[in-house]
């Protein structure tokens, strides 16, 4: 027990002095953590907090919740270290570490439906500004207007177009970075809108209306099917408590005629 808390003193002094400073070796090190970052890891943060989150820092945060506790962990074992102990220490830093994303999974599985409804939405408003200006013109006129969940994508796009890139891949990073229902069909039409002549845009624009059209329809069915499943559990269930009412009460009438009797 001494030479626990001796250790911890030590450790914290360093820490407290910043002879070991801790952000600056997450910072050094960043390139071989990320291999630990999920790839939907953005994503889930924007689906969850808006574009006003800092993934990279939450990213760190992770990273050093793990660590301290690892070694929180091996410090009370010091007396008693093997292979097992080791082996669980890691397993506890990884399951720290992986708590959050886990967190953020089940919201976006919580509202799946509501966040996949959103691309076709905004597509539809961003389809009108199409018709009166180019597409990175449009985006960047939709942005204020667009969900806060696809904002920091849709500058980017901007950005690079802006900065002279010609090709897909802004929209291409995109779909990746969002990875919701018919993202990377949507974002390549939107690239063929921008690129040729002016004279094949409106053949271009009516496939992209009627394919935004589409996924709204889509997307209103698959709501209007989960308000009727929703509505035949609830049935259900009134039934079922109904029955075992109606059973109940008849159950009480037969004892009462038998203790009558």
């Amino acid at each position: 027990m001494e030479i626990i808390i001796v250790c911890a003193i030590i450790v914290f002094i360093l820490f407290y002095n910043k002879t070991v400073d801790g952000k600056k070796f997450l910072i050094d090190n960043e390139k071989y953590f990320q291999v630990l970052r999920e790839e939907d890891y953005d994503f889930l943060l924007y689906a969850r907090y808006g574009e006003d989150v800092v993934p990279d820092l939450l990213f760190r945060k992770r990273i050093t919740t793990g660590l301290i506790v690892g070694f929180i962990f091996l410090i009370l074992i010091l007396g008693d270290i093997s292979l097992i102990n080791i082996v669980i220490t890691i397993a506890i830093m990884f399951g720290v570490f992986k708590l959050p994303y886990l967190q953020l999974q089940q919201y976006y599985k919580a509202h799946l439906h509501e966040i996949d409804i959103m691309l076709p939405y905004y597509l539809k408003s961003l389809e009108i500004l199409i018709q009166h200006y180019t597409v990175p013109v449009a985006i960047g006129k939709s942005i204020d207007d667009a969900p806060e969940i696809f904002k920091p994508g849709l500058r980017k796009i901007v950005e690079r177009v802006n900065a002279g890139d010609s090709s897909i891949d802004p929209y291409m990073e995109f779909s990746n970075t969002y990875p919701v229902r018919d993202s990377m069909r949507m974002m390549r039409l939107l690239y063929r809108l921008g690129i040729g002549s002016q004279e094949n845009k409106q053949e271009r624009l009516m496939m992209f209306s009627r394919t935004v059209s589409n996924l709204q329809n889509k997307a209103r069915e698959i709501k209007y099917k989960e308000r009727l499943g929703h509505m035949e559990s609830l049935t259900m269930i009134m039934l079922v408590v109904t029955g075992i009412s109606v059973m109940v009460i008849v159950l009480i009438s037969m004892m009462g005629m038998f203790n009558l009797s």
